[in-house]
């Protein structure tokens, strides 16, 4: 049987146009303990059917913050049409933490991250631990959003540059507005070139993919075409 904890609505924060950050407190106040880079399962519950329906999101926040941090996509499917009306106070439940795709220090010296969209959320999760711990990891981020609007926490991922081991880079894919047309970063959807351009050591790298079934895919076989070991890339995949 699996459990679950009753959970409040601590904070909403609209982070993008279409991205929204939840933090969930534990109605007991309790902490859940993780690694970071897992999942919890997030189950809303209609108080006036009983009729309950859950979602799978990675979490954002570290493993001792007061708080689960979510980077969700206002898709307005099944669940996150309950969230477009969620207001602070409003009861749900979590169960986990679940998911293999966990980030070690010990382990880990040097990595190379790469998200599409909110699958930048799992790497927020290990970037603010490695900060909280002080840890040297030689971290590398290339994260693509469709349009300049949409980079998830993109002040925070501007001051890890400082403060850790860490550079990244943000591609472009749409080129629909003028936004769009105006950005002066990368452009286009992330390849073998890409990385290689601003990964010269990839081989030397557990690499963690998180983001959509066809992204992921694709940046793992530009991975392994770039010599990677398979062993050696770690995937959060979602559905369609």
């Amino acid at each position: 049987m699996i459990t679950k904890k009753p959970y409040v609505i601590s904070e909403i924060i609209k982070e993008t146009p279409d991205v929204n950050i939840f933090r969930y407190t534990a109605q007991d106040g309790s902490t859940l303990s993780f690694d970071p880079g897992m999942f919890i399962m997030l189950y809303y519950k209609n108080p006036q059917t009983g009729e309950e329906i859950g979602r799978a999101f990675s979490i954002a926040s570290r493993p001792d913050d007061k708080y689960l941090e979510f980077a969700i996509s206002m898709i307005h499917g099944r669940f996150t049409s309950k969230l477009d009306y969620a207001k602070v106070g409003d009861l749900y439940y979590v169960s986990g933490p679940h998911g293999q795709f966990k980030y070690t220090a010990t382990e880990n010296k040097k990595v190379l991250f790469v998200a599409g969209g909110t699958g930048v959320a799992p790497f927020l999760s290990m970037l603010r631990m490695i900060e909280e711990k002080k840890y040297d990891t030689d971290v590398k981020l290339i994260y693509s959003t469709r349009h300049p609007d949409e980079i998830i926490r993109k002040g925070e991922l501007d001051g890890y540059q400082s403060t850790l081991n860490f550079k990244y880079v943000v591609t472009v894919t749409r080129q629909e507005t003028d936004a769009d047309r105006a950005w002066q970063g990368e452009k286009g959807h992330i390849d073998a070139a890409m990385i290689q351009k601003y990964v010269s050591d990839p081989t030397e790298r557990t690499c963690y993919v998180c983001g959509p079934l066809k992204f992921t895919k694709a940046i793992e076989a530009a991975l392994i075409s770039l010599g990677v070991d398979k062993k050696n890339i770690k995937a959060d995949v979602w559905g369609e």
